[in-house]
């Protein structure tokens, strides 16, 4: 073993966890392809995100004009279309893997307007968004539409990063859709689950300091990759072909206490990925440790909404859009998309 590999490539030799980046600008996908990177992952915050960017922003504000210029004047379809272009970039950047590996490695998911996530507009933009090359992968909230919609794009050959997976019902959901989809598919496209662990513990941290609820600090720490595990296991055991991504990273233990896994892992370059490298930590398996009863049990006796994502029954289609770490998860996308709006429009009212 080479002693002086960084710290992603040793996580991918060591392990079956790999590593994607989150929300990158054209820099930090060179960047992270460099130290290993397999995969990308774009949300609805980076129209926003490069729009306001310190070096891509003149970058992203050209390719605005040109859409101006080019006749478009709707806000909201000059957004998307400028969220293709700029995913496509990226995209562009993943592609010789992509090719290289036959389509095993190199996806570049994104994720359309966070206020329209009916069935018809979220296939909708799914197809326009695959325009902007084949290793792009379609990201839908694993919601009661977003559902519905993944089946259909399944049937289509459009490769899935179902996100927004909160609880163990929702990935079930999921892989009943892929047992639906595999008896009418011959080769059915590459799907993904991505569990948002770093959200839900975020959420759960809101959670019990609103309610004031007594419960150990430790325990808590453990909530979301405790369901990540339980959601890992079971889709495992249930589909093999189905990938695993861990996602919503908001510490580094989001990314070391999923080594381990067989799964893609997804956090930002900035305040996550760099300081992986810089701090280089021991690759360690940390996911396959045995969760302590103890743990488990205080975390179901006292937080509800721990519950509802640890039982296979603990939600209903239905609650999945509203369910409490969805919709902070969602929340944050719509504020970004609402923020790059507002960018648009004030360069659009500046051209009458």
């Amino acid at each position: 073993m080479n002693s002086h590999q960084n710290f992603f490539h040793r996580v991918t030799s060591q392990t079956p966890t790999r590593f994607w980046i989150n929300n990158v600008t054209r820099n930090e996908a060179v960047l992270a392809l460099g130290e290993g990177a397999v995969g990308c992952t774009q949300n609805p915050s980076y129209v926003y995100k490069m729009l306001t960017h310190e070096v891509d922003s003149a970058y992203a504000m050209e390719k605005l004009g040109v859409l101006m210029d080019s006749g478009y004047s709707d806000v909201d379809q000059i957004q998307e279309v400028l969220q293709q272009q700029l995913v496509g970039e990226i995209a562009k950047a993943f592609l010789p893997q992509w090719e290289q590996s036959q389509g095993r490695l190199g996806y570049v998911s994104v994720q359309g307007d966070p206020f329209k996530e009916d069935v018809g507009t979220i296939v909708a933009s799914a197809r326009f968004n695959r325009e902007a090359g084949p290793n792009i992968m379609a990201k839908i909230p694993a919601t009661k539409e977003g559902l519905e919609a993944i089946e259909l794009l399944l049937t289509e050959g459009v490769p899935i990063n179902a996100t927004e997976v909160m609880g163990v019902r929702q990935a079930m959901d999921i892989c009943d859709v892929y047992d639906k989809i595999i008896g009418k598919v011959k080769n059915p496209p590459p799907l993904y689950i991505s569990h948002i662990t770093g959200i839900y513990d975020e959420y759960l941290q809101n959670y019990v300091k609103e309610k004031q609820i007594e419960v150990s600090k430790d325990s808590l720490w453990q909530a979301g990759m405790i369901i990540a595990k339980k959601v890992h296991k079971l889709v495992k055991d249930r589909h093999s072909a189905i990938g695993f991504i861990g996602g919503g990273a908001r510490g580094l233990h989001h990314f070391t206490e999923m080594i381990g896994a067989e799964c893609n892992i997804t956090i930002n370059w900035k305040g996550t990925a760099e300081d992986l490298i810089k701090l280089d930590p021991p690759v360690i398996d940390r996911f396959n440790a045995p969760v302590d009863d103890a743990v488990l049990d205080e975390l179901l006796e006292k937080v509800d909404e721990f519950s509802k994502g640890w039982f296979i029954n603990g939600l209903n289609p239905d609650e999945y859009d509203h369910f409490g770490p969805v919709v902070l998860f969602r929340t944050s996308f719509e504020k970004s998309w609402d923020q790059a709006r507002s960018l648009i429009q004030k360069q659009m009212d500046r051209r009458q």
